[in-house]
């Protein structure tokens, strides 16, 4: 670890954590919040396309079911790590809000509330579908919740690089579901959402640099800084440029996913120019933020076109 970000640690451990007080138990849209619903609706949407890519049959009602843990299990895994950053999130401005820091939940009822729906995901999970599924459900909750939010976050500045593995992994136990195995495709969604993590997260980091430093999160703008980061992202969009068409090369992407993957890869070329220009002020501010916003965008449109040809019969092949 390097100097700075044994400083940034050394800064957030002198400001301790002190819940504000509250009753005990928060009411149903404070445990709701716990379970990060904004992300839960991304695993929900990259794990069914992770189905309708295997090509398999299972029947609606375990899909709906599966589907229905995948999110628990998420949710479970982003309640934990609600609990275990409290700190952080009580000095940084976006998340001091959030029930815990707030006091509107105390950390140890969210504790028991994330092992409790961890544990319940993964067992209906297993019984539902399979113990492959399951089991990769179980390791998504521990790689973010322990390798990631207890280790990796506050130890180095490829926090989001590895710890966007478990962010990655939705599309994989969608496919687990369906076939039982896990193929090619849900392969090549993973790491197209694992390569799409950086760049995407590093362009809010540029203009969060100050909110992490003072909650002592080694981020690559605060340890590499801010123009090694805009060059990293940069390279990353490169790579996810071709790598976001592989599916066409594989077979499973059609017409209408070449045109919008190769559409969407070269504006998130062209976002990432314009991060790696505007360094300053203003303009620095909505390059990242129109960066970090614009990637949400095509990771959505991605997979909006696999589900449109696989799971709504509109495939076209690109040469015929």
């Amino acid at each position: 670890m390097t100097s700075l970000s044994n400083s940034l640690t050394a800064g957030a451990e002198a400001t301790r954590f002190a819940p504000a007080p509250a009753a005990v138990g928060g009411d149903v849209p404070d445990y709701f919040a716990l379970l990060k619903p904004r992300v839960m609706v991304l695993v929900i949407f990259t794990a069914l396309v992770g189905m309708v890519v295997s090509h398999g049959h299972v029947q609606p009602t375990i899909a709906a079911i599966s589907l229905l843990m995948i999110a628990v299990g998420a949710g479970a895994s982003g309640c934990l790590n609600m609990w275990w950053d409290a700190d952080i999130d009580a000095v940084m401005t976006r998340t001091a809000k959030r029930p815990i820091p707030d006091g509107r939940i105390q950390p140890n009822e969210a504790l028991a509330f994330g092992l409790t729906l961890s544990v319940g995901s993964v067992l209906v999970l297993g019984l539902a579908a399979n113990w492959l599924a399951a089991g990769l459900l179980a390791f998504t909750i521990v790689f973010y919740a322990v390798i990631y939010s207890m280790w990796l976050k506050r130890a180095t500045p490829q926090n989001i690089v590895i710890g966007g593995a478990a962010g990655a992994l939705p599309p994989v136990i969608g496919q687990a579901v369906v076939s039982g195995s896990v193929g090619i495709e849900s392969i090549v969604l993973f790491l197209i959402i694992f390569i799409w993590t950086p760049p995407h997260f590093w362009a809010l980091a540029l203009v969060k640099a100050g909110e992490y430093a003072k909650a002592g999160i080694p981020m690559m703008p605060n340890v590499a800084g801010p123009q090694s980061t805009r060059r990293q992202i940069v390279y990353y969009t490169l790579l996810l440029g071709p790598l976001g068409l592989a599916p066409v090369a594989l077979g499973f992407g059609g017409l209408l996913y070449a045109v919008i993957g190769t559409l969407g890869g070269l504006g998130m070329l062209a976002f990432s120019i314009q991060v790696f220009r505007n360094r300053e002020g203003e303009p620095e501010k909505r390059a990242a933020m129109g960066m970090f916003a614009f990637s949400i965008l095509y990771l959505f449109l991605l997979f909006s076109a696999l589900l449109a040809e696989q799971g709504l019969g509109l495939f076209r092949p690109v040469i015929v």
